[in-house]
């Protein structure tokens, strides 16, 4: 199996259908918790899990409340109200994946995925 994933309640079908299909793991938050759960308590879940936490909201992004170093890693993917960029976004995460295959390079830092780069804070 590849990465694990605790998938936010924002992260469509097919993002989780794509991840799945490359050999992840990926948890849906509504298997585990009420979807309106508070980001807190959607995090700790995710560190639970020993899971990556991959979402939509901008407010895991935020280093300051969420210390990269504290988690298993964070994916933040950066739509900006724009859905027709989710197949770049898809392209350009699942290439860094393949790239990257375990877990441990994704300790401690949060990944913000954007059409034309991925940047990486630690």
């Amino acid at each position: 199996m590849g990465l694990r994933f605790l998938a936010d309640h924002c992260i469509s079908n097919l993002i989780i259908q794509t991840l799945r299909d490359r050999r992840h793991e990926v948890v849906r938050l509504r298997d585990c918790l009420p979807v309106e759960s508070p980001d807190a308590i959607v995090i700790a879940k995710a560190r639970e899990l020993d899971a990556m936490l991959l979402s939509l909201n901008g407010d895991f992004a935020d280093i300051v409340t969420y210390p990269p170093e504290n988690y298993k890693g964070i994916v933040a993917l950066q739509m900006r109200n724009h859905p027709e960029v989710l197949g770049q976004l898809l392209v350009r995460l699942t290439a860094y994946l393949e790239l990257h295959p375990t877990m441990e390079h994704y300790q401690g830092k949060l990944l913000v995925v954007e059409v034309d780069r991925i940047r990486i804070r630690a």
